[in-house]
């Protein structure tokens, strides 16, 4: 099993930036994928970045060109870069990790491990 901590959250205006860390421990060599989820209010967990052992990334269209994902193996810390934030950008953040077969990155069910979260607000 691998816990994940996410850090990083905060209150920002339209057009800032924040940069959220998620550190895992446990077993992290277990692992072949990570990725960041965002959840608003009364909608659904969204897929917004991932990366994949051997450097892949994906990201959802909302955010390609804007926000930017990276994981630092030495430290066992993914990071997601977040560069002209949105006001749709409001949620709550979550960190996966996940083992087994490659499936669609943005599936929440491709993921075994999730972080408690950490809230991200954007205000014009």
């Amino acid at each position: 099993q691998v816990q994940l901590v996410e850090s990083g959250g905060g209150s920002v205006q339209a057009g800032g930036s924040l940069r959220l860390s998620c550190a895992a421990s446990g077993h992290t060599y277990s692992y072949n994928r990570m990725a960041w989820f965002r959840q608003a209010p009364g909608k659904e967990r969204e897929g917004v970045a991932a990366i994949y052992t051997g450097g892949s990334t994906y990201y959802a269209d909302s955010v390609k060109g804007r926000f930017t994902v990276s994981l630092d193996n030495a430290k066992n810390t993914l990071y997601l870069q977040m560069n002209g934030l949105k006001l749709e950008d409001t949620a709550m953040y979550y960190c996966a990790a996940g083992t087994g077969p490659f499936v669609g990155w943005a599936r929440p069910s491709a993921y075994n491990d999730w972080g408690q979260g950490t809230q991200v607000t954007v205000s014009s």
